[in-house]
């Protein structure tokens, strides 16, 4: 992992500033979308934690950090940051990813 790299604050995948803007979140672009948002903004370059995901659907660890219905890859286990408020009103359930919620 490089400096470059950034983590979703809402599903924490971990990808490069280059694939965010180009392509956007894998697992979450719609949402930010719909939100209109863009993807930078809904990432942070500041995140602990790595866990390689290949079968998240079949994972315990997937299922805990709650991405056990994303696409394989690598996610952050805490992100730091905030997502816009445009993206927080369109997810009742939402919980944070940088530890701020208590369970």
């Amino acid at each position: 992992m490089s400096s470059n790299d950034r983590a979703c604050m809402l599903c924490g995948i971990v990808q490069t500033t280059n694939e965010f803007s180009r392509e956007g979140c894998p697992n979450c672009q719609g949402i930010f979308e719909e939100a209109g948002v863009s993807s930078i903004e809904c990432t942070s370059p500041s995140f602990e934690g790595l866990v390689g995901m290949c079968k998240p659907s079949k994972s315990w660890v997937a299922k805990w950090l709650n991405v056990d219905s994303y696409i394989p890859g690598m996610y952050a286990v805490k992100v730091d940051g905030r997502l816009p408020i445009e993206v927080v009103d369109l997810l009742p359930h939402y919980k944070p990813r940088d530890g701020s919620q208590v369970e």
